[in-house]
């Protein structure tokens, strides 16, 4: 929309809509607030505004779904979802247990479509803080598994007595028969088993057997149609023993207990190991506060943080949690923003100084205006971005999609010919076998570990880059930064500090520190150029007192000069002093060594004498060389793009250790040059302050904006570096191919267990060992695998990005980059 005209067209094609009562459009907020009837849904609203000639964009929408067990589940969800009139896409987590929906189908429809899948769904608020109804869920569900696990270990153990103990230890089979007797043995096992199966055990079937009669089996239905076979053939061989053919009559009982208890022993440890998985999450929402000290009407009142709103002035006591971010109207303190940027050092902060919430004051009262609250805190956006990379799917992850979709029925297939192969063709007792060995295919191939391999590897990842000051936006860049062969480089604010700074300043015998820089300073206070600016900035971060100037000209070409506290002052180029007679010979030494590091400088006579020769540039960040280091140490080459000069790009360059610079190039160039490197060394990762850098961020096969709190939503990089350390960049980057290893040997782990002992379980090794797998030990081993492959996911919690171990050089002194010249120097 871009007039009024345009309101009054859509809210003409709003109202149209049967069942609409009313429609009001803003132009300003490009929101439309419609009141209508029952029969009214969102895809009918959106076909009426694009007829008109509009659009509406889709907004993601979040859903937390209850039941999912396993990938196949995550596979079923999806296509329910994707089913749904206006869905354009639908992208389920099996680890994080939501589901994120694009496009303009009406959350109801969403969540019907799930629940007729066999699952269940709820709409996820737009607040950031938490899923703190799904915690409870989590919660719960930990406190039932642990309740039904305790109690069908307890209904378990004297059934695994009875009927295992009996063949494994003769004097307990002689104790029984002697005593109550194998039949009644059996009938204490069946009212046991019968306990255990429909107690704790009834879970499996509530879920199992509704999704086998819609033809969508999962993990569920696998232990229902394994566990039931071997409870009923043990019924029959119980009550109905005339039923089996002679030499066939036993009980399975104990199979089908140990296999409930045994993978509620999973479930459970799988709960507990998915909770571990998102304490990154819980960390930083740890980080809110939950009351805010604000003045309203003459006094001081404290009030849940929901109640801020933007513009309240908020009273701050020391050692008090930032509630929102701000801006100080009142007070001095320093603030311990490590949880923004990394750094430990706290900032001080003044009037008109910036507080971002979450963070911690020290040891002043403060006082600030509210700027951003609830979810457009600097804080909430980051909770937000880490949510969003953990519920991503990753490229790897499209292939496991494909195999797990069509798993669970291949396998009830292999089942199902394994139970005929072995009754048709086995030995006796061949129903027996068959019975035996199509339970134990069953029951060891259900593919918890393909649905979690991927996600739980994704959230540990990216909750251990977030608490490293490293924020993926995208999940796909988790992947694509591990391929990177290059990494190019902004200059400014990138290797830089990004503003200019006193670097050099160097005396002439007889003169004074402090009075020479109060003397230079004071004339370059009358000059507008940023230069000038920074001397000034030095001299006052050095307490230097400025004299009273007069007489103040610009020598245009050559430099400044004028009256200083009664003292002719003088500053120019190497010309200038030329110009004035004067012999900069003696700072012949120090101008070369300048010049070498890519430095422009300036030198300052004082009544006609020549007192001290100055530098001014953008200096280093100190921790640049050893994340350059750190990135050739991961065998990358690093590349610099800036707009200087070649000579100087060169000269830092070479003290930077850098391979390839393009210099001189404008803004616009830095697209031209992005895509020169991705051709000459391949997968690009391109790392800039992300404001001048946006086209160059978003041309790159990975963009990396680096910088601080408040420039933390940067929609054109892919990943963000919360601090304004280059070291967050090798971190990235290792942490990548960290994470990306970990999925691999979770999906290999997960589908290398599968395909081998899937045959184990079918009896393959029989004809040649005599050797068959027990439903038992299939459904330890079954659990195991899950427990396995989220025990793996969880040492990333443990990465140690290299650039930490990385030592810093001592009394290197470096280089800094020149800024472009003024006239007079």
């Amino acid at each position: 929309m871009s007039c009024a005209s345009c309101v009054g067209r859509v809210e003409k094609a709003l109202k149209s809509v049967a069942g609409v009562d009313s429609a009001i459009v803003n132009l300003a907020t490009e929101r439309a607030d419609i009141a209508a009837g029952n029969g009214v849904d969102r895809p009918m609203l959106v076909q009426a505004i694009e007829k008109a000639g509009y659009a509406v964009p889709a907004a993601p929408v979040e859903l937390s779904v209850q039941g999912m067990s396993c990938a196949s589940c995550v596979g079923r969800v999806e296509r329910a979802l994707t089913a749904v009139p206006g869905v354009t896409r639908a992208a389920v987590n099996l680890a994080t247990e939501r589901a994120t929906v694009e496009g303009a189908a009406a959350p109801d429809s969403l969540i019907a479509a799930i629940r007729k899948a066999g699952y269940d769904a709820t709409l996820l608020g737009t607040q950031t803080g938490g899923d703190t109804g799904a915690e409870e869920r989590k919660e719960t569900e930990q406190r039932e598994l642990k309740r039904d696990f305790t109690l069908a270990l307890v209904l378990t153990l004297p059934v695994a007595v009875l009927e295992m103990g009996a063949h494994l230890v003769p004097g307990i089979h002689r104790l029984i028969a002697a005593t109550i007797g194998m039949q009644a043995s059996w009938y204490i096992q069946f009212a046991l088993t019968t306990l255990i199966l429909f107690g704790p055990g009834l879970r499996f079937y509530r879920k199992g057997l509704p999704a086998l009669a819609r033809l969508a089996p999962d993990m569920n239905s696998l232990v229902a149609v394994g566990t039931l076979a071997a409870y009923g053939y043990s019924l029959a061989a119980t009550f109905a023993p005339g039923l089996l053919p002679a030499g066939t009559v036993n009980v399975y009982y104990e199979a089908a207990a140990v296999i409930v208890t045994l993978i509620l022993l999973g479930r459970l440890l799988e709960a507990r190991a998915k909770g571990r998985t998102s304490q990154a999450i819980k960390r930083l929402v740890g980080l809110q506060a939950k009351t805010a000290r604000v003045r309203r009407d003459g006094r001081v009142e404290e009030v849940p943080i929901d109640l801020v709103v933007s513009g309240d002035v908020i009273e701050l006591r020391p050692g008090e949690r930032i509630p929102v971010d701000g801006r100080v109207i009142e007070g001095e303190s320093y603030v311990d923003e490590s949880m923004i940027s990394g750094e430990p050092v706290p900032v001080a902060k003044k009037p008109d100084s910036e507080l971002v919430g979450g963070t911690v004051n020290q040891k002043g009262a403060l006082a600030f205006r509210a700027t951003a609250v609830g979810g457009n805190t600097v804080l909430s956006q980051i909770i937000r971005m880490v949510e969003q990379a953990q519920a991503s799917k990753l490229p790897i992850q499209a292939a496991v999609d494909r195999v797990t979709m069509w798993f669970v029925p291949v396998v009830m297939g292999i089942a199902v010919l394994t139970f005929a192969g072995w009754l048709f063709f086995g030995p006796s007792p061949a129903l027996t076998f068959a019975l035996v060995n199509a339970v134990a295919v069953l029951i060891i191939a259900c593919p918890c570990a393909m649905g979690l391999a991927t996600p739980t590897s994704i959230m540990v990842g990216t909750g251990r880059g977030a608490e490293l000051g490293v924020l993926f936006r995208k999940g796909e860049a988790l992947q694509l930064l591990r391929d990177a062969q290059v990494v190019a480089l902004d200059k400014t604010g990138t290797l830089t500090e990004g503003k200019p700074s006193l670097t050099d300043l160097e005396l002439a015998e007889g003169f004074d520190r402090a009075t020479v820089l109060g003397l230079i300073a004071a004339t370059e206070a009358k000059s507008e150029h940023p230069i000038a600016q920074s001397i000034v900035d030095a001299a006052r971060a050095e307490d230097t007192e400025l004299p009273q100037v007069a007489e103040f000209q610009s020598v245009t070409g050559f430099g400044v000069t004028a009256v200083a506290d009664g003292q002719r002052v003088e500053i120019g180029a190497d010309r200038y002093m030329t110009r004035l007679g004067l012999d900069v010979l003696p700072f012949a030494a120090i101008a070369e060594r300048l010049a070498t590091e890519g430095k422009s400088p300036l030198y300052a006579a004082i009544d006609g004498k020549l007192a001290a020769i100055v530098a001014v540039s953008d200096p280093v960040k100190e921790t640049t060389p050893q994340a350059i280091r750190a990135l050739h140490d991961l065998g990358l080459k690093v590349a610099m793009i800036t707009g200087d000069n070649a000579r100087t790009a060169q000269a830092i360059a070479q003290h930077l250790g850098i391979d390839e610079v393009v210099a001189e190039v404008l803004p616009d160039g830095k697209v031209d040059a992005v895509r020169r490197l991705k051709d000459a060394h391949g997968t690009l990762a391109f790392v800039g302050d992300g404001i001048n850098d946006a086209p160059a961020l978003a041309q790159a096969d990975i963009g990396l904006a680096i910088g601080t709190g408040t420039d933390i939503a940067i929609e054109a990089a892919d990943v963000v570096l919360m601090s304004g350390s280059l070291q967050g960049v090798p971190n990235a980057i290792a942490l990548s191919k960290a994470t990306i290893g970990n999925i691999r040997q979770n999906l290999f782990w997960a589908f290398a267990y599968n395909a081998a002992l899937i045959p184990v379980a079918a009896g393959v090794l029989y004809p040649f060992y005599g050797t068959l797998l027990s439903p038992v030990f299939a459904a330890g081993a079954m659990a195991l695998s899950s427990v396995f492959v989220l025990g793996n996911a969880l040492r990333l919690r443990r990465f140690v990005p290299p650039a930490s171990t990385v030592a810093i050089p001592p009394a290197v002194k470096m280089p800094a980059l020149p800024l472009n010249q003024r006239s007079h120097a």
